[in-house]
């Protein structure tokens, strides 16, 4: 038996997370299912994801509108960590939040235009570096505003507050779903998985959708 987490990165469950579930997990409409979604376009028992040795296989079951993954339609697909299962209109993230962080060309790029902005700019260029004395590389400040992670979410607000923090967030919430759905993984006799885009950037796309959809829940339903 392997246990799984799916994390709800759109839809009206958005930010639900799913953590630690026991194989064999149903997905579907109907109540009876181990992650149920309400969503019209998706069928009372529409896939089922289930252990095989030490593997993990999600199959489509007969649904009316099927099953992709990395915007491809499947019947069956052995499943990996960062995969985005696409039901109905959910996106489903398999497994937890993929690992980013900046490659050693954007962290030799940043280096430079950092210099470059000490050299132009009349301020001391002392306060327009970062310096990681660990690695050695130089960064621009933006890039540590928050050098602990993301910040909390707010909490106590009114409710004309709550509903316009959300209007917000569920607005970049939409545009970075825009760059998730128009990818696709790219086809590759190799065992790199890249999609369209570079992977770096996928994955952190993926991280920050999924920590936007934590805070439309939190913001939407504080009990």
């Amino acid at each position: 038996m392997a246990f799984v987490t799916i994390r709800i990165l759109e839809g009206l469950e958005r930010g639900r997370v799913f953590a630690s579930l026991p194989t064999p997990v149903t997905i579907g409409r109907e109540d009876d299912n181990d992650i149920q979604l309400n969503d019209d376009r998706i069928s009372r028992f529409h896939a089922k994801i289930q252990d095989d040795a030490g593997r993990v296989i999600l199959t489509d079951l007969e649904s009316t509108n099927g099953t992709r993954v990395n915007g491809h339609p499947v019947q069956m697909k052995v499943l990996q960590p960062g995969d985005l299962v696409s039901v109905g209109r959910c996106v489903l993230l398999f497994g937890d939040l993929p690992h980013w962080q900046p490659s050693d060309s954007e962290n030799s790029r940043a280096a430079k235009q950092t210099a470059v902005f000490g050299e132009d700019d009349d301020e001391d260029a002392s306060s327009s570096l970062d310096i990681d004395f660990q690695s050695g590389a130089v960064h621009p400040e933006a890039d540590h505003l928050f050098p602990h992670g993301a910040p909390p979410a707010p909490s106590e607000l009114r409710p004309l507050h709550r509903a316009q923090v959300s209007d917000m967030l569920a607005y970049l919430h939409d545009q970075l779903g825009k760059v998730l759905g128009a990818a696709t993984e790219h086809d590759s006799s190799s065992e790199d998985r890249d999609m369209v885009c570079p992977r770096e950037m996928w994955n952190q796309l993926i991280s920050v959708q999924a920590t936007l959809a934590g805070y439309l829940k939190k913001i939407a339903d504080p009990d």
